[in-house]
């Protein structure tokens, strides 16, 4: 998984006794039952129904038992079963709403599993849009694919997984594999996809949606697969511009040839996550499909790499536990760090490294969790997970370090695995001492600041960073001259950025000539810091400010339009004509901008600002991505606070399955609920689903 995602389940110090010892009991149950029992192989057989929200199917399971065992579980959450058979007989079993239990008609050696099942997932399949734009997709790493598909929360349970999918035509089904076949029958068609190698549970994933795709071969000759919506065929080069080189980097680079027989990429709406790195098949967040401007502002480079790492790092080897999770987390960090470098070069691989190491130094004054224990954070698993790997491949040089990776990989592929096992090839290929290591980078919470900083300073860049840092203690008088030389050399930006954010409160007539330079570099980032740290805008700078307005950056256009709206009021008219037809990201933050001062900015009276008004209010609604609504919902309440139907439609984000926007809803009803005449507001409005009225009831009360 990408940054700031957390997989694992937290054992809370709050949980009863009698749900943690139920707990306990089931991770006890299933670490006996894979020494027993042996899944190989399921071939599942599902029909998603988006209207009812549920999923019907059949699945047959091929399983050994390998030693007498009294109860065979398999995960399954409030699910029904049916025709329920092993070898072709009927058998009893048992239904928790938490697992499937078997406990007859089973035999030491090779058997057979069959049943009929119905499911309606409260997570980990979400069913989202509607009519032709509606999608299907899951999420099994955190949320358990058992949710929707009969199958194993212990990732140490290892099988192939082959699916048909049955669903209605004009849509494009994926999942994990090959496609072997598509079958049309009436209204609907079959889609199956195989599997050859096992892999755990969580790396299943499905996807339904409008997609186009597009083929190319890497190459060793593996099809990359990369799908789009059609409204975005333009941004499809933006979108996955890299893609063959970091793949073909990275095959070299590991020196393990890509595990699987093909590899899919799929943009989804309302993703939980940057991205996921289901076997064979990445899902990642539509935000990362971009335009060559947003392509500046944040863009799937890095994503698209951590996600295809993963591949081998994780889904060919799958950390055994928790506390092994930066095996998974931190290579895939770090190898995303290695392609970015092929990509973009020295400098800027080092420039991240540097970034990831202040984050983890200012981390630790608070977080005291190391990284090798199972409730570290997400900064721990991926990037001081990536800072280790990093501490060792320069200590034992490239080859050695690929050498040793290469080991481990093929001799634990498909497997499960724990620290020790990856530092024991580390061990054969060198003196490096792991012992010290492990103390060091994996059991100690701090962060080893003066280590890191000698491996930055081997590069040139870093060094000179540094230097311009240490020009904080000078006066500008003695730095002007030194300033100049570093804004028209070739360093890297972010030397160019220390400098105009040194002389951000300098008077603007002692740093106009090293702002002109600055924008006379046309470098994307400093002049975008020109933008961000020039907050008084002297009338004799104007004209030259104004051009940030066609930089080819979102972020640079947003924060000029701010600052020029804020000092130039009899110019403004100007600025929404420039504006008027901007639309943004993903976000559609620019089209939003625009709306919300067009509102501010025209008579009370005026036909085009109620229809720009209306616009905006339109963005709010559930017929959106939430990145989009929540940005409406902000500006909507500046331009009118009490609006009920954004109101409700702020309701409405405290239902929705992404937790980051329905905690903002929560958050945003409670601040609301301070100010006075808020409460009548929210107990008057009409129209709310019961499950809308039950949340918003939860809030009033609290």
């Amino acid at each position: 998984m990408s940054e700031f995602e957390n997989a694992y389940i937290r054992i809370k110090y709050c949980i009863p006794m009698r749900h943690l010892f139920f707990l306990l009991f089931t991770l006890l149950s299933f670490a006996q039952q894979t020494q027993k029992v042996d899944f190989i192989q399921c071939d599942a057989f599902i029909t998603p129904d988006f209207q009812l929200k549920q999923v019907t199917g059949s699945v047959q399971y091929q399983f050994k038992v390998l030693s007498a065992i009294d109860t065979i579980r398999i995960d399954a959450k409030s699910m029904v079963f049916d025709k329920v058979m092993i070898n072709g007989k009927s058998v009893q079993y048992k239904n928790n709403t938490k697992e499937l239990l078997l406990f007859e008609g089973f035999k030491t050696g090779k058997n057979k599993l069959t049943f009929s099942y119905k499911a309606s997932p409260k997570q980990t399949m979400y069913f989202i849009g509607e009519g032709d734009s509606r999608q299907i997709w899951t999420q099994g790493q955190g949320k358990y694919t058992s949710h929707w598909l009969p199958s194993f929360d212990d990732v140490n349970e290892k099988l192939i997984f082959n699916m048909t999918v049955t669903y209605e035509k004009g849509f494009n089904v994926i999942a994990n594999g090959f496609l072997k076949s598509v079958r049309n029958a009436d209204m609907t068609k079959d889609w199956y996809y195989s599997m050859e190698k096992p892999m755990s549970s969580y790396l299943v994933m499905l996807a339904i949606g409008d997609f186009n795709n597009k083929v190319v071969a890497s190459a060793s000759g593996v099809p990359l697969q990369m799908f789009i919506q059609p409204k975005d065929t333009a941004k499809f080069e933006s979108t996955y511009r890299y893609s063959k080189e970091i793949f073909d980097y990275l095959e070299k680079e590991i020196g393990v040839k890509y595990p699987w027989k093909v590899y899919k990429q799929i943009p989804v709406e309302d993703f939980l996550y940057a991205g996921m790195e289901n076997t064979s098949a990445t899902l990642f967040a539509q935000d990362f499909v971009v335009d060559d401007l947003d392509f500046n502002d944040r863009n799937y480079v890095n994503v698209n790499a951590h996600e295809l790492a993963h591949q081998w790092f994780g889904d060919l080897v799958t950390a055994s536990s928790g506390e092994n999770h930066w095996l998974q987390e931190g290579f895939a960090t770090y190898y995303a760090l290695l392609a970015e470098r092929q990509v973009f070069g020295e400098d800027y691989f080092y420039h991240q490294l540097y970034r990831s190491s202040l984050q983890l130094r200012n981390a630790a004054k608070s977080d005291t969790i190391p990284v090798m224990n199972e409730k570290a954070s997400s900064l721990s698993f991926y990037q001081k997970g990536a800072w280790a790997l990093h501490i060792i491949r320069e200590a034992i040089g490239p080859k050695a370090f690929q050498k040793a990776v290469k080991r481990y990989l093929k001799k634990y592929q498909y497997k499960n695995v724990k620290t020790d096992n990856f530092l024991a090839e580390i061990r054969k290929v060198s003196d490096f001492d792991t012992e010290q290591f492990v103390k060091i980078w994996l059991l100690d919470y701090h962060f080893q600041t003066e280590e890191a900083n000698v491996l930055l300073k081997k590069n040139a860049f870093m060094q000179k960073l540094f230097e311009t840092q240490q020009l904080r203690k000078k006066t500008f008088a003695e730095n002007k001259e030194t300033y100049k030389q570093l804004l028209q050399s070739n360093v890297f930006y972010p030397v160019k950025t220390e400098i105009l954010y040194q002389i951000k409160y300098i008077p603007f007539e002692d740093k106009k000539e090293l702002l002109l330079l600055a924008l006379q570099t046309n470098d994307v980032k400093v002049r975008q810091s020109v933008a961000e740290f020039t907050e008084e805008i002297p009338v004799e700078f104007k004209a030259q400010y104004e051009s940030l307005l066609e930089d080819p950056s979102y972020d640079t256009k947003e924060i000029a339009f701010m600052n020029l709206w804020k000092n130039f009021p009899e110019s403004r008219s100007v600025y929404l004509a420039k504006a008027q037809n901007w639309i943004g990201g993903n976000d559609k933050s620019l089209r939003i901008l625009f709306l919300t001062f067009s509102v501010f900015s025209l008579p009370s009276d005026s036909v085009e600002k109620a229809n720009y008004y209306k616009e905006l209010v339109a963005y709010t609604s559930p017929k959106y991505e939430s990145s989009v609504r929540q940005n409406a919902i902000v500006n909507a309440l500046t331009v009118n606070d009490k609006d009920p139907e954004v109101l409700k439609n702020l309701v409405n984000a405290t239902t929705h399955f992404k937790w980051q926007f329905s905690k903002f809803g929560r958050d945003k009803i409670r601040e609301l609920l301070q100010l006075e005449g808020y409460r009548a507001l929210f107990e008057n409005l009409n129209g709310l689903s019961e499950n809308e009225n039950a949340r918003l009831q939860k809030l009033l009360k609290e």
